[in-house]
């Protein structure tokens, strides 16, 4: 979205929403903390981390290394939320990285014949204006970038990256309406009982098996395995595959995101309703459809 639309609060306002860290989840982020030197009082947190590391940071800083080995930025929002504000001004071969701890929830570094692994199972979010000046599609005429280099901008973040996102949200300029208005919202406590309780009910579905208890970790077996949708969900899931070019991950990823959605909704299986919110979710970008 454009300068100035709330990507950048909406973000900050997350962990708000997010449950409490479990027991096991506070250990695991001690134990990264402590091995960062971060860890102050030698008491378990209670939060779940939010990280937001600056565009210029390094690809050790955000993936670790130096010597000793140290986790990065990835490493230390285990459990938590990372966010990559103005994400196509981070390095390219940074970013390319974050492809393979995004699927397998781990960095692996290797250094002088020393070999580490340290977990990075993190919530993504990234924020990007949709070109250079920021103001392209805004409805006004002040972009002044040429189709070249708004293709230049936003090829910075690759498509397979871009594949790993679950939802893609796009923002639109606040009007003078609503900046006075001021409408009241729901309270982030509200919210953040609704989202407990939809992790409680993945908790109890997913625990029958050995094997991660959210939906967001299932691996794509699994997810095929635990997810019941109904024929007319699957129909639709199916026709926006062939037609959106939506590849063989994005059609796993858009299923575990339309399980999630059935669980705010407490029902029980996929539905027609989910399926929609979800692939709406997947393709709202430049190119694709609006909701």
């Amino acid at each position: 979205g454009p300068p100035g639309s709330g990507k950048t609060m909406l973000a900050r306002r997350l962990p708000g929403l997010l449950p409490p860290l479990t027991r096991r989840e506070a250990i695991e982020v001690a134990r990264v903390h402590s091995v960062a030197g971060l860890l102050m009082g030698g008491c378990l947190p209670e939060q779940r981390p939010f990280r937001a590391p600056h565009h210029s940071v390094s690809y050790a800083g955000l993936h670790g290394g130096g010597s000793p080995l140290r986790p990065g930025e990835l490493s230390l929002a285990h459990h938590g939320v990372l966010f990559l504000d103005e994400l196509p001004e981070f390095r390219r071969d940074a970013l390319e990285m974050l492809r393979q701890p995004l699927e397998e929830g781990c960095v692996r570094l290797s250094r002088a014949g020393r070999w580490l692994e340290f977990p990075a199972r993190v919530l993504l979010v990234g924020a990007m204006t949709p070109c250079a000046c920021g103001f392209h599609g805004d409805g006004s005429d002040r972009c002044c970038c040429d189709p070249a280099a708004i293709a230049r901008y936003r090829g910075r973040v690759s498509g397979p990256l871009l594949d790993r996102m679950d939802l893609h949200v796009r923002l639109s300029s606040l009007t003078v309406d609503e900046m006075t208005s001021c409408p009241e919202g729901e309270a982030s406590g509200l919210v953040s009982r609704r989202v407990a309780a939809a992790r409680e009910r993945q908790f109890h579905r997913l625990a029958a098996e050995d094997g991660p208890l959210t939906n967001a970790a299932m691996p794509p077996g699994r997810v095929r395995r635990a997810v019941r949708v109904t024929d007319a969900a699957l129909a639709l899931l199916g026709e926006a595959m062939r037609t959106s070019g939506l590849t063989a991950r994005g059609f796993d990823r858009v299923l575990r995101v339309a399980r999630t959605v059935a669980d705010l909704d407490e029902a029980e299986a996929v539905e027609v309703v989910h399926v929609a919110e979800a692939v709406q979710y997947r393709l709202q970008t430049d190119g694709g459809p609006r909701p």
